[in-house]
Order: structure tokens, then sequence, then C-alpha cells
């Protein structure tokens, strides 16, 4: 019961920032300039959701395939139906609670593929990792692309946290976050090493030992290079997802391959940040395109289509990897039963 409770407030708490971020948002809106959000919305390419469902969906079967490579190592092919239904699945489940749809993804393929759940969760390691990895390289490759932009923001937020009230620059600030920062990594460490019996210290080494065990584990598979294939490709038809929802708004329509890629890395952490990217995607993507001379209303308006797009694609196709698994999964166990397999 407590389990529950703690899991229910923290999910209240991160689906409440998202709410408190779509209320920031639209109060970022100047009054003179709603006309102008309005009228982006109103006037938006909405028949352009069809190629991005189509480029997600592909993204969505890609992961699929991804993680059948990961369970063949331990003996197990599960049919690809099966595994595109479960992930599915999973995203669906996603957007209620946090972290819900992997436990359900890996129940489900244990119990039609009889793979044994408790593997299962080792794969999802290795995919989150993974994951990790390739954002890391979508950040890096906006920095290189959009170097100007990501320093002038930076350098932005940089100024407001260490500039004194003349707008010059506190050596005071600067030593004081200094000296926070090195005493919170000496208190880190000292407590892995002194408190090493705490549940909470002996979770967080058994993530930090899991994740370095996912990506140890790669090189042990036997198709690697299909592996990294299909994990490029996942982040490839991201991309162009994104470049293809920025042609849904004026203002927009003309942006590139390069802001796409840098949409997709701020809009990636606010997908992080909240239950399915509720206020923190628009929020991040409208911060981002404001960088490049994009009006705030305008990226918002772009921003809040693309992450209603990625919603209602994974609501319609997640429904109907629910409806459709357990109809598949009978007439699949008749044909086996007539033809006597």
């Amino acid at each position: 019961m407590k389990k529950q409770l703690l899991a229910i407030g923290k999910y209240g708490l991160f689906f409440g920032l998202g709410i408190f971020l779509v209320w920031w948002s639209l109060r970022q809106i100047p009054d003179e300039n709603w006309g102008a959000f309005k009228t982006s919305l109103r006037n938006a390419q909405y028949l352009l959701i069809i190629p991005v469902f189509l480029i997600l969906s592909l993204s969505h079967l890609l992961r699929a395939l991804r993680w059948q490579i990961l369970m063949e190592p331990m003996g197990y092919r599960p049919r690809l139906p099966n595994t595109f239904f479960a992930v599915m699945i999973g995203y669906l489940a996603n957007l209620a609670i946090p972290r819900l749809g992997e436990v359900l993804k890996c129940t489900l393929l244990a119990r039609y593929e009889k793979v044994p759940a408790e593997k299962l969760v080792g794969t999802i390691v290795v995919e989150r990792a993974v994951d990790v990895i390739s954002l890391g390289i979508i950040f890096l490759l906006t920095m290189i692309t959009q170097s100007d932009v990501v320093a002038d923001y930076g350098m932005q937020l940089f100024r407001q946290l260490f500039e004194n009230k003349n707008g010059d620059f506190s050596l005071t600030k600067i030593f004081i976050f200094a000296g926070i920062l090195l005493v919170l990594l000496l208190a880190i460490r000292v407590w892995f090493d002194r408190f090493a019996h705490l549940k909470v210290v002996i979770m967080a080494k058994k993530i930090i030992a899991g994740v370095w065990e996912g990506l140890i584990s790669v090189r042990k598979l036997r198709r690697k290079g299909l592996f990294i294939l299909y994990s490029a490709g996942i982040w490839t038809l991201y991309i162009v997802g994104t470049w293809v929802g920025l042609k849904a708004t004026a203002g927009t329509t003309d942006l590139g391959m390069g802001i796409a890629l840098g949409a997709l890395a701020f809009g990636s952490i606010g997908m992080i940040v909240t239950p399915g990217g509720i206020g923190a995607y628009a929020f991040f993507i409208a911060k981002f395109l404001e960088k490049n001379n994009i009006p705030f209303e305008i990226g918002l308006a772009n921003g809040t289509l693309q992450w209603f797009a990625q919603f209602i694609i994974v609501l319609i196709v997640g429904s109907i990897a629910l409806l459709v698994l357990p109809i598949y999964n009978k007439e699949k166990q008749a044909h086996e039963s007539h033809t006597g397999r």
C-alpha cells in the first residue's frame, strides 16, 4: 500500500509539473500575440499527421525488431507481431503511469511467447542505456550544427545565474556555486561509501551497474551491426518526423533538418521531465525555436501540435494492439492445434 501511494504521489508530482508548464507556457505569450498563436493552430496543416503517423509507427516497428535481437542470446525468438504489440501497449500504458509500460510489455511477451519476464528486464536496461547514448549523440550533433544558438542559450542561462544586479559577473556567486558542487560530489562519495547498507544506495548502485552491464552486453549480440543499424534508424526517423512536423505551422515551414535535430534534442528533455511530455515537450521546443528567431507563440503552437500527433499515434496504435493481441494469439493457438504443432 505504501509503495502504491508513493507511486501515485510521484506521478501526481510530475503530472502537476506538466500542467504547470502548460500554464506557464501560455503565460509567456504576450496579450498582443495571442491572435498569432490561435491563428497558427487554426491554419495548421493537420494532414501532415499522416506522414508523421507512418514515420513514427515505422520507428516503433524498428524498436520491436531491435528488441528481438536483444533476446536472441538468451535463445528466444518471439514473433514480430507479438513483440510489436507489446511495445505499443507499453507506450500506451506509459501515457497513464510512467514506466508502467516497461513492466507491462515484458509481462505481455512473457505470457504470449513464453519468455521469462525476469530475463526481459535486462533487455529493457540495455534499450534504455542505448537510448541515453543516442540522445547524447543527438545533443552533440545539435551543438555542432547549431553551435551559435546552443552556445548563446547556454551563455544566457549562465549569465542569469551568475550576474549581479549591475549586469556584471559575480565572482562570489561563481565561487559559491563551485563550492556547493564540490560539497555535493564529496557528499555523494561519502554517502556511497559509509551508507552502502541503505536500500536507496543499494538501488542506486544497481541502476548504475545495470546500465553499464547493459552497454557491455551489446558486445555479446550475434547481430551487433543490425542492432546498431536499427538504433540509428529509430533516431533518424525521429529527426525526420520532427522535420515533417515543423512543416505544419506557418513560420516554421522553411526550417531545415539542423533545426529539427535541435528541436528533437530539446523536446526529448520534455518527454523525460513530465509524463508523456505534457506541457514540457512543447515548451522546450518553443524555447529552442525562439533562439532561431521563431516567435515563442509560433514555436509553442508547433510544439503543441507535434506533441498531440505523438499522443494520438500512441493512443490509436496502442489501442489497436491491445485489442488485436489476444485475437492474434487465439487464432495462432487454434492454427497450431489444428496442424498438430
